[in-house]
């Protein structure tokens, strides 16, 4: 499988919300509600740079957003169809990449408490849980990576 990893444009964001749909479907029940990703703004998102994706179609969707000290993994979504080919891992890859290039430290994260397969990835990739805390309605696990290989760890 290819993957090419690219800035989605307006003309993705179908194609965004289908992935990201199918992702975290089989959620929905166990959490008793729909997860966050499911309802952002995608077409804002791609908009402002956010979004990117792999495969044609699209089959892979990450969500980035840098902030002061850190860029916050927002979403991951790997389509149910594109399960153990290595998608998931490419982007976390991505980001880290893209991390370094902003200059930036660190990677946040966070998952539902719910979605225990989550918790069982993102540590096999250096992400150490930071808290669990409830946002709103949702019930939360944090996590963080520090990124090294960066200028200002020459110092």
């Amino acid at each position: 499988m290819d993957h090419h990893i690219r800035a989605a444009t307006a003309p993705d964001a179908d194609a965004v919300k289908a992935v990201i749909d199918a992702a975290y479907r089989p959620y929905v029940a166990r959490i008793g509600l729909r997860p966050a990703p499911m309802d952002a703004d995608h077409a804002a998102d791609i908009a402002a740079g956010r979004v990117f994706v792999t495969g044609d179609p699209v089959v892979g969707v990450l969500v980035l957003v840098a902030e002061p000290g850190h860029l916050v993994l927002e979403n991951i979504a790997v389509h149910p169809d594109a399960h153990r080919q290595g998608v998931g891992k490419h982007l976390l890859t991505f980001a880290e990449t893209h991390a370094r290039v902003l200059g930036l430290p660190e990677i946040r994260l966070y998952t539902n408490a719910l979605m225990w397969e989550n918790q069982e990835i993102y540590p096999r990739y250096g992400y150490e849980v930071t808290e669990r805390r409830q946002d709103g309605q949702y019930d939360r696990v944090h996590y963080r990576k520090r990124i090294t290989g960066l200028a200002s760890d020459e110092r």
